[in-house]
C-alpha cells in the first residue's frame, strides 16, 4: 500500500470526503489507530490500499 501524510486530522477528513464524492471507496473510516496515529483508507482505481494519515 501507499502512505501520504497530508499534515492534520482535519486535512484527513477532508481529503477521505473529497475521494469518496468523487466515488473512491472508503475502506477504513478516519480513526485514531492503536499506535497513535490519525488516518483513513482509501481503494483506488486499480485497487490499491491509499492510507492517508495526518
Amino acid at each position: 500500500h501507499l502512505a501520504i501524510s497530508v499534515g492534520s486530522k482535519e486535512q484527513v477528513d477532508r481529503l477521505t470526503k473529497k475521494l469518496q464524492e468523487n466515488e473512491f471507496q472508503v475502506v477504513g473510516e478516519p480513526r485514531m489507530t492503536g499506535d497513535g496515529y490519525y488516518e483513513s483508507v482509501i481503494l483506488d482505481p486499480e485497487n490499491n490500499l491509499i492510507e492517508i494519515t495526518e
